[in-house]
């Protein structure tokens, strides 16, 4: 297999290990860090590639489509997600939320925050069945409420664990590319130029102004981010998302 390859099939046995409930919190969260570490190696591996002219890896876009309910809390999620992988997010607004998000970035980054969000969007969706606010000092809090701050408090659990692998993974990465230029240059060339060419089109759009949100779910949402698993083998298993009620 090629050496991308063997890297996602290690991937797949930690989370398998993760996934084992014969082992402790601290053993699965020792397996899914480790994952996420992979996960951006992966990351480091195809730009680096792409650098040396050994692989073609251009600037493109895909759009994810999302549905109701908490929308627009399911693209905080993916916006989370992406710009860690050097990735930037257009939001497709409806009268109701959010209807999809355009993300933009090299292919392989994309490929990668499409196959994060789909899993860590199953993990969320299935905890959030569970979550209430139940024995809060807010005791007239909304369920509503309450989920929508969980899920921001996943999404940017989520966000610090990619941003510090992704650190990570840059600083771990010693040899020089093909090219001649460190993991570093070619990381920091990459995010200005996916943020060039997305401003160049882009250009007209204004940021959407900061949410306000009253619900009391943030930090259990962190809580649950930060042991979220980071890969995306989930995928390979077809489960279905439960709905929300």
């Amino acid at each position: 297999m090629p050496d991308h390859d063997m890297l996602l099939a290690r991937v797949r046995k930690l989370l398998a290990k993760a996934e084992d409930p014969a082992v402790t919190e601290a053993e699965a969260e020792l397996y899914n860090t480790k994952a996420a570490e992979l996960i951006a190696r992966y990351g480091i591996d195809r730009a680096m590639v792409a650098d040396a002219g050994a692989g073609a890896d251009e600037i493109g876009m895909r759009k994810i489509p999302l549905d109701n309910p908490y929308s627009r809390d399911k693209a905080t999620l993916l916006t989370n997600i992406a710009f860690p992988l050097r990735c930037r997010t257009l939001l497709h607004r409806a009268a109701k939320g959010v209807e999809a998000v355009t993300v933009f970035g090299f292919r392989s980054d994309l490929e990668r925050v499409e196959l994060l969000f789909t899993s860590l969007l199953l993990q969320a969706t299935t905890q959030l069945t569970r979550v209430r606010p139940e024995n809060r000092v807010f005791r007239g809090e909304s369920l509503a409420a309450y989920r929508r701050t969980w899920l921001h408090g996943f999404a940017r659990a989520v966000y610090e664990r990619l941003r510090q692998a992704e650190e990570r993974a840059v600083q771990g990465h010693t040899a020089m590319s093909a090219s001649g230029r460190s993991a570093e240059l070619v990381v920091r060339d990459r995010t200005a130029m996916v943020q060039q060419a997305f401003d160049e089109q882009f250009s007209d759009l204004r940021a959407a102004p900061p949410r306000r949100l009253s619900g009391t779910g943030y930090l259990d949402g962190h809580h649950a981010g930060t042991n979220a698993n980071l890969s995306p083998t989930t995928l390979t298993k077809r489960r279905k998302v439960l709905p929300m009620r």
